[in-house]
């Protein structure tokens, strides 16, 4: 029988935090008490602010503990979109930042002490069509160059020394990448972050923000009402009404992972021989790894659903999982889950402000490092600091025209990108008859 719940609540389930009073003054109140919270929090406490984080679930029930733990700050747009879309300059700046905030976590978790089965393994990224493959290599090229990342392309006739599978039309592996267990990341993160000093509340809604007569900020909870000199709002695929106007701009768009029955060493071996992190080119694409542990295949990609937790999306990963390993045709799947990334029309992380209040969200489904990230510089930013500076924080994204918190919009999205896969890749297109 499939669990639904994430594999990693295994090693290190949620916590029910014990129940605090609401303190009715602090320096800075937190919303939300995942990766971006804990990471504001703890820079913050540590430089003596006295902080409240509130967390209408328990602390790290959503993304951070649900996610597929690959620490990549993956951008979605390549250089020469953001180069269109941001210019040259900020591009680069953003290239650059990503490998910053790569380098920062791994410096973090091992100056914490972490237990959090951090592996720089590096990442292969699959082709799905021949132009895919070109862009690939252009790419690693670039990372070599520009940001002296150790990358390179693969030819489909190499393929398989890197991965056991035909599906793919050649890629690309950089060597920067690795894995995580994202939930002992966050047990790690949210021990030291009380050990600190800063009082978290779980399952403690906010329920509203408004300016104090220009004198700090207002924040109505379930529990209690805090008045603070700064708001940080670290909310991402889990905003809800406390702020509608990020709500329009915040698109939380469900991302699934199932996880396979242990697996013998020699197939292991087999499909994943360099136990790298994985990704590919697909426009529905997928993302998926070892286990930490190495005896399972965590297998994810987006959902397509709103509601509900219907098995079609389940049997979808599946099916997609045996299309590259056809070996597994007969796996047992143990666990399946699924948490929501933000999106928006940027399609980078971002950092802003407005009326005072900072924001860091819109990780686009790369949050084990840019959540981090942007959290530590939206508490260095509330201290005033230089190093709050970030290639991220200029204007706020726009909303999404009548897009109001529901996005009903994407079972159409899903629809279409998952036909637009079908008739693009060589394969499909062959039995399909499409040229």
């Amino acid at each position: 029988m499939i669990r639904n719940e994430p594999y990693w609540w295994q090693a290190a389930p949620p916590q029910t935090l014990p129940q605090q009073s609401v303190a009715s003054r602090s320096d800075v109140v937190i919303v939300g008490a995942g990766y971006t919270g804990l990471s504001a929090g703890l820079t913050l406490t540590r430089a003596g602010r006295i902080v409240q984080i509130f967390d209408r679930m328990r602390p790290g029930e959503g993304a951070s503990t649900r996610n597929g733990g690959i620490a990549s700050a993956n951008l979605r747009p390549g250089h020469a979109q953001l180069v269109k879309k941001f210019g040259l300059e900020r591009a680069d700046c953003i290239l650059a930042e990503a490998k910053l905030a790569r380098e920062d976590l791994a410096q973090f978790i091992a100056a914490e002490g972490i237990e959090c089965d951090l592996r720089i393994t590096g990442r292969f990224s699959g082709a799905s069509k021949p132009a895919d493959y070109e862009t690939l290599a252009r790419e690693s090229d670039l990372l070599r160059k520009s940001l002296g990342i150790e990358a390179f392309a693969v030819p489909k006739a190499e393929q398989r020394t890197h991965l056991g599978t035909d599906f793919y039309q050649g890629g690309m592996v950089r060597m920067d990448i690795g894995g995580v267990h994202p939930a002992k990341l966050h047990a790690g993160m949210l021990a030291r972050t009380l050990a600190a000093g800063a009082k978290i509340h779980g399952e403690t809604g906010v329920t509203r923000v408004r300016p104090d007569d220009g004198n700090g900020y207002v924040v109505e909870t379930a529990r209690g009402t805090v008045k603070a000199r700064h708001v940080i709002l670290g909310t991402n695929g889990y905003t809800d009404k406390v702020d509608p106007w990020l709500r329009r701009r915040m698109v939380p768009v469900r991302s699934r992972i199932i996880a396979t029955a242990p697996l013998s060493d020699d197939l292991m071996n087999e499909l994943m021989p360099e136990r790298y992190m994985l990704s590919e080119t697909r426009k529905l694409h997928y993302y998926y790894r070892p286990s930490p542990d190495g005896r399972r295949i965590l297998f994810g990609g987006r959902d397509g659903t709103i509601a509900g937790d219907p098995d079609w999306p389940t049997e979808s990963l599946r099916r997609a999982l045996i299309d590259i390993f056809p070996v597994l045709d007969d796996v047992e799947i143990t666990h399946s889950w699924f948490g929501h990334v933000a999106m928006n029309r940027d399609m980078i992380p971002r950092i802003f402000t407005r009326s005072g209040v900072h924001y860091a969200a819109g990780y686009c489904g790369s949050g084990v490092v840019w959540a981090r990230w942007a959290g530590q510089k939206a508490a260095l930013q509330v201290l005033g600091e230089d190093a709050g500076r970030s290639a991220l924080d200029f204007r706020p994204p726009p909303a999404v025209p009548f897009y109001t918190g529901t996005p009903y919009f994407m079972p159409a999205v899903f629809a279409w990108l998952t036909l637009q896969d079908r008739l693009n890749h060589p394969r499909r297109a062959k039995q399909t008859g499409t040229p």
